[in-house]
């Protein structure tokens, strides 16, 4: 058996890949464009499916265990591209920004090259899921904060 380079494993790991297709979902436009490379240091850029905006029913649980229910509707983007003969590279984002979405399926695809893999790991997915993950604690912070404890006092010894 071969070993395989860490990048090569790393961009072929099915759980790898959906960690930065999570980070990338969740990134603004901003912070992609920042990014984004330059048309002329890419190869062929093939539109396999472009950037689409369409609705998805998002679904809940009364309490996060019990019987689901159809909570509405949300705008979603998806798109679908493809590097020259590389890897296909695929985007779903909540809201209606096609640009946004074609950026992640951009990424998405370099990700799963070896070449691109290593520093787009380290300069983009890692700082953005860093700043997505404080932005979350921020948030925990903030509503626990105002979280109410609701206990029963017990009426008399049984």
């Amino acid at each position: 058996m071969t070993n395989k380079p860490s990048s090569e494993h790393a961009s072929s790991d099915p759980a790898a890949r959906h960690a930065w297709l999570a980070v990338l979902a969740r990134a603004t436009l901003a912070e992609l464009e920042s990014m984004a490379p330059e048309k002329s240091k890419l190869s062929e850029l093939k539109s396999v499916r472009p950037p689409e905006i369409g609705m998805v029913m998002l679904r809940g649980r009364v309490g996060g265990t019990g019987n689901p229910f159809n909570l509405g509707e949300a705008s979603v983007v998806r798109c679908a591209l493809r590097l020259g003969d590389g890897p296909l590279g695929v985007s779903y984002a909540l809201g209606r920004d096609k640009r946004r979405a074609e950026l992640a399926a951009l990424f998405d695809a370099m990700l799963q090259d070896p070449q691109h893999h290593d520093a787009l790991q380290r300069r983009l997915i890692a700082p953005l899921a860093q700043r997505q993950a404080q932005a979350r604690a921020q948030t925990q912070h903030a509503v626990a904060n105002s979280k109410v404890e609701f206990f029963t006092f017990v009426r008399g010894e049984a």
